[in-house]
């Protein structure tokens, strides 16, 4: 795709390809009141001196507070907090109340539970097209050991949902399926009155490259697996169905078709199971946040993944 022809949502959807791990930004305002915003634009910078910078749109509520602070302190997420990113996410209307939080050396609030965090004294703002760099020298940080919070393509992930699922594949017999994606469709097989998803029955191996190998043989394409979508068991065949979410490179398939979600009419699904990851990928495709679904083919919980791609 030229420059010429950018869609802004196509370049943020290629931008969510690279997995980032979640924080949330703190500070305080010129009245002393704490504000925070949850933000996947960070990285380190410098070891010497201690660098690291964080992205901000200019559309931002928090755009005059933040560059005109003294001090911030970037907190980084763990696996278990993605309440806490979804809050801050949110235009909730007092966010640090359901958190548990202090004031750091610097006066910026700190959370507890985090994977770690930084105390930072601004260095420089740098302008950026519609954002602005914020670059903190970082004046002291702590480091709990606890694993971070990861997301990519409008999803979290995280090492416990993986552990999630090869638990509950070793309680019984397994099938693997993919929602495959390509260019906001994705692929079924089937006739349009028993969709299925595409997928296989793994007995050992590595289930993503098993089940990758599977799918190219299928489609006759490239295929790239994802993160996890759903996990549940199934008691009218008494297996456990571990669905990834795929990725498909381009040319036509030699099995199945690509669908828009908008045109899947999850009545045509061979199950329920099947009708139930359709439809609620549909919905997670028009707002580009996804989940990932633990129950059976009845009933279950989808783990929230909705965060804000854009630095607010």
């Amino acid at each position: 795709m030229t420059a010429q022809a950018f869609d802004p949502r196509a370049l943020r959807d290629a931008f969510g390809a690279f997995p980032t791990g979640v924080t949330v930004v703190t500070t305080r305002d010129a009245s002393g009141h704490p504000i925070g915003f949850t933000a996947n634009s960070f990285t380190s910078v410098s070891l010497d001196p201690p660098l690291l910078l964080v992205c901000l749109a200019k559309t931002s509520r928090n755009y005059a507070t933040m560059t005109g602070a003294r001090h911030f302190a970037i907190n980084v997420l763990s696996e278990t907090q993605k309440d806490v990113s979804n809050t801050f996410a949110r235009p909730v209307e007092d966010r640090f109340a359901s958190v548990n939080w202090r004031s750091g050396e610097t006066g910026s609030p700190v959370f507890s539970d985090v994977a770690a965090f930084f105390e930072c004294a601004m260095h420089e703002v740098v302008e950026a097209g519609d954002h602005v760099i914020l670059v903190g020298r970082v004046t002291t940080f702590t480091n709990s050991g606890l694993n971070g919070l990861g997301y990519a393509r409008g999803g979290y992930f995280t090492p416990t949902l993986a552990g999630k699922a090869v638990s509950a594949a070793s309680e019984g017999n397994i099938k693997f399926a993919a929602v495959l994606e390509r260019q906001g469709e994705v692929l079924l097989l089937g006739t349009e009155r028993s969709l299925s998803l595409p997928g296989c029955e793994i007995s050992d191996g590595n289930p993503s490259e098993v089940l990758a190998d599977h799918l190219e043989d299928v489609t006759g394409l490239n295929v790239t697996i994802g993160f996890l979508y759903s996990v549940y068991e199934d008691k009218t065949d008494g297996c456990q169905h571990i669905v990834y979410r795929a990725i498909a490179g381009g040319g036509d398939p030699k099995s199945g078709h690509f669908y828009s979600p908008s045109e899947i009419d999850p009545a045509a699904a061979c199950d329920k199971a099947t009708a139930d990851i359709i439809r609620r990928f549909a919905l997670e495709s028009s707002i580009g946040n996804f989940g990932v679904y633990f129950g059976n083919e009845t009933e279950g919980k989808v783990h929230s993944s909705q965060v804000e791609e854009t630095r607010r």
